[in-house]
């Protein structure tokens, strides 16, 4: 399956995807800053492949001037709701609907693995203006939580992936990074606390399940269900996360 087909499955789970995904730590933002150069308060940023707001919100709230740039229906209706306040144009990192030298940062919050760098490169350095900057950033479960190891390794077996022989944000994290780019990066650990059917529901907007068997998607949600409440029977998990975040200067 073609990554604009993946990438538009998460139109028909919009409201899911904002109640029950993920947002940022605030230990985030200061990261950004400071990799930057810059502060948020007053930044034209570009928030591309915004999806429902999530780390749009977080930008908002910083004081930046935002432009959010997505490309999917059930998203960008879900986008609208959620920060009617915020500009939203239409449009992907391939081709942005932006101005030359508009945008002092340009953010991709775990959106940049959609584009295709040989297109999204020269659109981030034609939109930026000089100076400017771009950051890239992924929220991935924190592989040294022995629940979460034991849980994502299912995942792979179920979704026919190989598990990892030594398991590694940053090797991840710097595979998906394009090149010809001088990154700065850092990783940012945080934890939320949530009820395992938020945990599940969570899980459930993630592309590899939307495009699965349903039948075979709700029996694997089941099985886990059924062994998280077994290992945390006051029906809650904590959830902990590493962000990894890459700031250039194109």
């Amino acid at each position: 399956m073609t990554k604009p087909v993946r990438a538009r499955s998460f139109d028909a789970i919009a409201a899911a995807y904002d109640a029950h995904r993920p947002t940022y730590p605030p230990a985030l933002f200061d990261a950004v800053e400071d990799l930057a150069g810059r502060s948020l308060a007053g930044a034209r940023v570009a928030d591309v492949g915004a999806g429902t707001g999530l780390g749009t919100a977080r930008l908002y709230e910083r004081g930046a001037r935002i432009t959010a740039v997505e490309p999917g229906d059930g998203m960008a209706g879900q986008f609208r709701r959620s920060l009617p306040d915020v500009s939203l144009v239409r449009g992907d990192g391939n081709g942005l609907p932006l101005r030359t030298g508009s945008m002092d940062l340009i953010t991709y919050a775990q959106s940049w693995h959609w584009t295709d760098p040989a297109r999204s490169v020269p659109e981030v350095r034609r939109v930026l203006r000089p100076g400017g900057a771009l950051a890239l950033w992924w929220n991935d479960s924190d592989r040294t939580v022995e629940w979460l190891v034991d849980q994502e390794d299912r995942t792979r077996v179920f979704l026919g992936v190989e598990i990892p022989a030594v398991p590694s944000h940053r090797a991840r994290f710097r595979a998906q990074l394009p090149d010809g780019l001088d990154f700065r990066t850092r990783q940012v650990a945080w934890s939320r606390r949530v009820p395992i059917d938020a945990h599940i529901a969570n899980m459930a907007t993630h592309s590899d399940f939307l495009i699965g068997d349903p039948v075979e998607v709700r029996d694997y949600f089941d099985r886990e269900r059924a062994l998280l409440t077994a290992l945390f029977p006051d029906g809650e998990v904590e959830e902990a996360y590493v962000v990894s975040l890459a700031v250039a200067h194109p």
